[in-house]
């Protein structure tokens, strides 16, 4: 199930992780050094790129009569949420720009294109789950309430719609992320302050409907007062829909990209308060997943298709993930770690794929709840163990947590080894009658 020993499964000594934080604070200090004009001039031509394509996308909308500007104006704006949440509101709201003290590029004042108030959002996002990444029953991205994406989640029969609980919310991706920081399930079951959930749901509401007037009816008001068009209102207002839908599809395919590929790991509550700074480094590297991007595929993910490095320094200008990608990739090589990334419809099929497995009860699962793609252990490396950090003469390499599974792999005979293990191991219709 979820990992339990960390430096276990990591197959690193307490000496290992420490070397390996050295090496990552090396890093953040050389980043933060090099912070400066180049980077304030990234931000701000990001800002106003953004607000041009916001203004295009809405005067798009003008002509949203024709099927054509209706479409165009729909993806250019769709296009200006991506950005405005995922390259603007996300990183700003860490605190990413914060060291210009400009304060209309700063954490503190920021309010981003999104039904979620900015506060919530800082809250179950910057503190909860960036501290808590993975941990089962304290980070509640995991699932998000509503999905069972590990086996560690007892399977119930809620979990049969796991698939279409996922579509929906990937179209309402935007209202998904608005609630989730009133914690509805502690509310069903009497654990949270009544007081403090009514002043949050007076919050939500508020944004939510700042949003909805803005984008549904003062927008579409705007367009059909001035061309005096015979629905025109109404083009204006589905062209908006339609693009707050690819803004919020979008959305969720770049951040479970990050979070539910295979190797992205899940771990238990022990220890995690008491870790230091070097573990909890390591638990974001094996906690997070990347995806193989350019310059405009990064740029639309709001450079999470760095989400191992920005896991690990979330706090850092996001165009700066790509060179420290170089250094940390490097570092897993040399400390024969798993550096979990793939081209980016692959990862994304790959979470797809444990939703639509996990919808179902273990019992028609094939692969052993410690070694499967989706939920793994340090108990997976009980029958091939390595010991900590082995550095053979003959390679003067050293062996560790990939090897270690490549070994375990090779061992067990790989997926489809252990499938015939499984099925080989049923009985057959002799021994039922045996039996009988």
């Amino acid at each position: 199930m979820a990992i339990t020993d960390i430096e276990e499964y990591a197959h690193l000594s307490e000496a290992d992780i420490e070397a390996l934080g050295r090496e990552l604070d090396e890093i953040r200090r050389d980043v933060e050094a090099a912070r400066g004009a180049d980077d304030a001039r990234y931000i701000r031509n990001t800002i106003r790129f953004q607000r041009a394509l916001e203004i295009s996308g809405r005067a798009m909308m003008f002509g949203a009569r024709r099927r054509s500007l209706w479409w165009a104006g729909a993806g250019v704006l769709g296009v200006a949420k991506i950005v405005e949440n995922m390259e603007l509101g996300h990183n700003v709201m860490h605190g990413q720009w914060d060291w210009m003290n400009d304060p209309e590029v700063h954490s503190s004042t920021w309010e981003w294109d999104n039904p979620d108030p900015s506060a919530h959002w800082k809250h179950t996002h910057n503190f909860i789950h960036h501290k808590y990444t993975n941990v089962l029953g304290m980070d509640d991205d995991v699932g998000y309430g509503l999905l069972r994406v590990t086996r560690d989640q007892r399977w119930t029969p809620f979990y049969l719609g796991n698939l279409a609980y996922n579509t929906l919310l990937a179209l309402g991706f935007e209202y998904g992320v608005a609630i989730q920081h009133l914690e509805l399930g502690k509310v069903a079951k009497g654990k949270h302050d009544p007081d403090e959930f009514r002043a949050n749901l007076r919050a939500v509401g508020a944004k939510v409907g700042r949003q909805t007037l803005k984008d549904y009816v003062l927008w579409p008001a705007i367009v059909g007062l001035t061309t005096r068009s015979r629905g025109a209102w109404a083009t204006a207002a589905t062209s908006t829909v339609m693009a707050n839908v690819i803004r919020n599809v979008w959305s969720n395919a770049i951040i479970f990209c990050g979070h539910f590929p295979d190797g992205a790991e899940k771990f238990t509550k022990q220890d995690v308060d008491s870790e230091t700074q070097a573990q909890w480094y390591l638990r974001q590297m094996l906690g997070s997943a990347n995806f193989r991007s350019g310059r405009v595929l990064g740029f639309l993910s709001g450079n999470l298709s760095y989400q191992i490095e920005h896991h690990i320094f979330p706090d850092l200008p996001s165009n700066r993930l790509p060179e420290i990608s170089v250094r940390v990739r490097a570092i897993c090589d040399r400390y024969d770690l798993p550096y979990t990334t793939g081209p980016f419809l692959l990862q994304y099929a790959k979470s797809w794929r444990t939703i639509a497995k996990l919808s179902l009860p273990d019992k028609y699962l094939w692969a052993d709840s410690d070694d499967a793609p989706e939920t793994a252990s340090e108990r997976r490396f009980d029958e091939t163990s390595t010991p900590w950090s082995p550095i053979p003469v003959t390679t003067g390499r050293r062996r560790g947590l990939r090897s270690a599974i490549a070994e375990a792999r090779r061992r067990r005979g790989g997926v489809f080894g252990r499938r015939r293990a499984r099925v080989s191991a049923l009985p057959t219709r002799d021994d039922r009658r045996r039996a009988a």
